[in-house]
């Protein structure tokens, strides 16, 4: 194998919930709501590999082998405190050049609404690719001064997300959400 071998070459993003009396329960069934519980999961660190090609998690998990090895960016929150809002979030930063790299955030938590999430996973990728081509990014600035900040630089395209949020509302049982950026090689 070589080293080109290792750099994924498409991804898809998906995300679920699970509610069960065991915390293990309640994750293993959030992965099988996404799709990715017979996978043997590895989580990486949050480059968007060059050229990597986005496809739907139908046509992604149709590439994947039940056991396979799979590098994942995930974000995971739990709680077992009823009326908890339980959150989780990928948000990726996508190059317009394909031949330079990308980046992609995760980030969980308790509390945290879908819009909160969303704008908060998704400044955070573009935060950190802008800091690779030297821009100030301000994640405080309004959507609308952020694009033209992406707009400006000309190097960013655009940031998209994937969230779960769930409120536990049944006493005595955990919750968990994930989200994940699934890379295949």
């Amino acid at each position: 194998m070589t080293s080109q071998d290792w750099v994924p070459k498409k991804i898809f993003l998906t995300k679920g919930k699970g509610i069960s009396r065991e915390r293990l329960t309640s994750f293993e069934l959030a992965l099988r709501e996404a799709g990715i519980a017979s996978l043997n999961l590895i989580t990486v660190s949050s480059i968007l590999p060059p050229g990597c090609e986005f496809v739907s998690e139908e046509e992604g998990t149709k590439l994947l082998k039940p056991g396979q090895v799979v590098p994942v960016v995930l974000a995971r929150s739990d709680s077992n405190v009823s009326g908890d809002l339980v959150s989780s979030g990928v948000g990726v930063a996508i190059p317009k050049d394909i031949e330079h790299y990308g980046y992609l955030s995760e980030h969980h938590c308790i509390g945290m609404d879908d819009y909160s999430m969303e704008e908060y996973v998704e400044d955070l990728a573009a935060e950190m690719l802008a800091t690779t081509y030297g821009v100030n990014f301000d994640p405080d600035a309004s959507w609308d001064e952020k694009r033209e900040l992406w707009k400006i630089d000309n190097r960013i395209v655009k940031t998209e997300s994937i969230i779960q949020t769930a409120k536990l509302d049944t006493e005595g049982y955990w919750c968990t959400t994930v989200s994940a950026a699934v890379l295949i090689l």
